[in-house]
């Protein structure tokens, strides 16, 4: 035994599993814990790589994730003043995880099969198929690829289908519908951003162009083969609404993504749509959003605004689109951009035992990582 493990109260003739755990704002740690014997309908389920989601997750490193300081109430669908009793520890953190399947007492689950799931970052994980989603990853597709396959690209997915519903409503028989043929904008350039529009690209849209004021992030769309502005420059607004012309006074983006979760970013995809158009958000916000300017583009240009959260497909497509619909788009998305994804989205695969530091680093802006991932 190590040292490093004796101090950690680690035996190791037990098998044990590390779960990535936030136990305060800027506190993370590794937890050992002894996994769950395995019961008739289960299977084990054993790490392969797990994504790092710069949002969601560091929103609770930070101490900004909405949850912290109120409770949901699910039935009312309101935040209500008051936070929990116990925020804290934040004990399931990720929802991008790849695994082998070693051991299935479950027909549903074969043995030896790698998986995309969403159970956080934990080196092991006991599943249950009537509990947990569980979506094969194809031989063909590079598994540290599966980490977009389970939630990731189905949230970008997920957000195209809202681009289509405000055309069709529940007409809508493609993922591209509501984008092909069409001017399309893109705020952020994060990994959302990005899988939004190569989906857009993907689906047989005009013209895609990505805005970001990060030249870093800039140069990751460009390798993707997107064209980008940079928002701090010439009014990008201005830009595109003289470029993309559809009459007189009709002039500007058909739809816009908004893949950043500043308000400045959502004021901007306000700013670049035609009279009418709609910006469908995928951001997550962690603050107000004062610089959002209703009486200005907002109300003289009759916009519209459609939240795209993941929890829920537009009204009327659930029974036709559900999630594993959504994640088939994805990896059709991965066959036939896996390479340059691989390539260029995926900025650093770092052993799951450095998952804490990296947190830390990201959470504090002293690292920056397109998608950071862990590798077991």
């Amino acid at each position: 035994m190590s040292e490093r493990d004796r101090n950690l109260g680690v035996d190791r003739n037990v098998v044990v599993d590390r779960n990535v755990v936030v136990s305060g704002p800027h506190e993370v740690a590794l937890r050992h814990e002894v996994p769950e014997p395995l019961t008739d309908g289960t299977f084990r389920v054993e790490t392969l790589f797990s994504g790092v989601s710069a949002g969601t997750e560091l929103s609770y490193v930070k101490g900004t994730n909405p949850y912290l300081s109120a409770t949901w109430d699910g039935t009312l669908g309101l935040f209500v003043e008051g936070a929990p009793e116990t925020p804290y520890p934040v004990t399931r953190l990720g929802y991008m995880e790849v695994g082998r399947v070693t051991r299935s007492r479950t027909p549903a689950v074969a043995e030896g099969a790698v998986v995309a799931m969403t159970y956080g970052h934990r080196t092991g994980y006991r599943g249950d198929p009537l509990l947990d989603r569980v979506v094969p990853v194809p031989a063909e597709l590079d598994p540290l690829l599966g980490i977009y396959v389970a939630h990731m690209g189905p949230i970008c997915a997920n957000g195209l289908l809202h681009a289509a519903a405000d055309l069709y409503g529940s007409g809508v028989r493609d993922l591209g519908d509501g984008v092909r043929g069409r001017r399309v904008a893109v705020t952020g350039a994060g990994v959302v951003a990005l899988l939004t529009a190569l989906f857009a690209r993907r689906a047989g849209a005009a013209s895609v162009v990505v805005l970001d004021p990060t030249p870093q992030r800039r140069a990751v769309a460009e390798a993707l083969g997107l064209e980008t502005l940079d928002p701090t420059a010439d009014d990008p607004a201005v830009v595109l609404k003289t470029r993309w012309r559809h009459a007189v006074d009709d002039r500007g983006a058909d739809v816009v993504f908004q893949c950043r979760g500043q308000s400045s970013a959502l004021h901007l995809a306000l700013r670049l749509l035609r009279p009418q158009g709609t910006v469908v958000d995928l951001a997550f916000y962690q603050g107000g959003a004062d610089l959002v300017r209703l009486g200005e583009e907002f109300h003289h240009n009759g916009l519209s605004l459609r939240c795209a959260q993941i929890g829920r497909v537009p009204r009327g497509l659930a029974p036709t689109w559900d999630r594993d619909r959504l994640s088939a788009e994805t990896i059709a998305l991965l066959r036939d951009y896996g390479d340059l994804i691989r390539a260029h989205l995926v900025s650093a695969v770092l052993p799951f035992d450095e998952a804490p530091a990296l947190l830390m680093e990201l959470a504090a802006g002293r690292r920056h990582e397109v998608q950071a991932v862990l590798a077991v």
